[in-house]
């Protein structure tokens, strides 16, 4: 069982900066991939950013050059820094984690709201 925790969304300014927390934990933590995705209201739910256990890194094109991920492996913790904020990133963002096994374990969300 993983348990997956986000933290850091807020309120924003159009061009400001967030940083999104992602702990996960679990007896024997490890995993596949780490990564964030984003719903807004009325829309699917998408990719933002994805990260392998072995560190290679993907980005949707949208939030490339503006999104920056990092992990810190004795934390267990993922973080997604967020800068050049716009309208148009206002979601709730999810954590998502794939074990070896294959098995996906999600976050509750956190808001992001970008203000014009």
């Amino acid at each position: 069982q993983v348990h997956v925790v986000e933290s850091g969304g807020g309120l924003v300014q159009a061009g400001g900066s967030l940083r999104l927390s992602c702990a996960a934990s679990g007896s024997t933590f490890n995993f596949d991939t780490m990564g964030w995705y984003r719903q807004a209201p009325g829309k699917q739910r998408d990719l933002v950013a994805i990260i392998s256990s072995g560190g290679s890194a993907e980005y949707a094109d949208s939030v490339k050059g503006r999104f920056t991920m990092s992990m810190d492996n004795a934390k267990n913790t993922l973080y997604l820094q967020m800068n050049s904020l716009k309208p148009e990133d206002t979601a709730v963002y999810y954590c998502h984690v794939r074990t070896p096994r294959g098995r996906p374990y999600w976050g509750q969300g956190t808001q992001v709201t970008v203000s014009a």
